[in-house]
């Protein structure tokens, strides 16, 4: 399959497009990985894919392609499908609209670039009790609720050839089913101790755009304070004068 030699990483990102703010700081995550890892813009590719309507892309310096594709029922995996097979990159990596790269994530797998599946950890703590994902005591770090696309940097051919591409749509669980395979299939994998991107970083940036999952969060952290209120209120002692 052609191949454009020049370009290292495709940034894949769908978007429903009303989280405009924390898709210019996702965005922007990748510009400061990029000057981090002292890469050359033309060595990068951002593909952004819009799910049912027309928005305005965000700004950036590197070279960007956004693309409106027909609306998406699938938990964006229809777009990302599309978007792997027009990337030019020689490595994928998986950036939501809402999540970041750190820093030195560019830089981390520059030095595995010959590794087909370089795997790193994500901070997790607006989502979970845990800090980070993977965790590393488990006997296979893959599977559900121990790693996410965001943790990763593929080979292009061995997601798009090899896997043919962005499986199990219609499925819930298609991040991991589809991490799961390349695990299976990559020749050579990587496993590295460093963070390389934050969670849901970019979740309350834009009001009103929450999605289902993390609606459901706010509320039952909204209700667990609501709870240590009446009791704190409840152990308060009565004084009478």
């Amino acid at each position: 399959m052609a191949m454009d030699g020049n370009t290292l990483f495709t940034i894949i990102t769908p978007s429903t497009g009303n989280r405009p703010r924390a898709l210019q700081k996702a965005v922007q995550s990748v510009e400061s990985a990029v000057r981090h890892a002292r890469l050359s813009p033309r060595e990068m590719e951002l593909l952004i894919g819009f799910g049912g309507f027309r928005f305005t892309p965000p700004e950036s310096t590197l070279p960007m392609r956004s693309i409106n594709f027909p609306p998406d029922n699938r938990r964006g995996n229809s777009i990302r499908n599309m978007l792997v097979r027009i990337a030019k990159g020689r490595k994928l990596i998986f950036l939501d609209d809402d999540n970041i790269l750190k820093p030195n994530a560019l830089r981390l797998y520059l030095k595995h670039f010959e590794t087909e599946l370089v795997i790193g950890r994500i901070d997790t703590q607006l989502i979970s009790e845990e800090p980070c994902i993977p965790l590393f005591d488990e006997k296979s770090i893959i599977h559900p609720e121990n790693i996410d696309p965001l943790c990763v940097c593929v080979n292009r051919e061995l997601v798009a050839d090899r896997c043919s591409g962005w499986n199990y749509q219609e499925k819930h669980d298609s991040a991991f089913l589809n991490l799961r395979d390349w695990h299976r299939r990559a020749k050579s994998i990587a496993v590295i101790d460093a963070m390389v991107g934050v969670y849901d970083y970019g979740r309350s940036m834009d009001h009103a755009a929450l999605s289902q999952r993390q609606q459901i969060m706010l509320d039952n952290l909204c209700a667990a304070r609501r709870t240590m209120d009446k009791s704190a209120e409840s152990a308060r002692p009565a004084f009478n004068f």
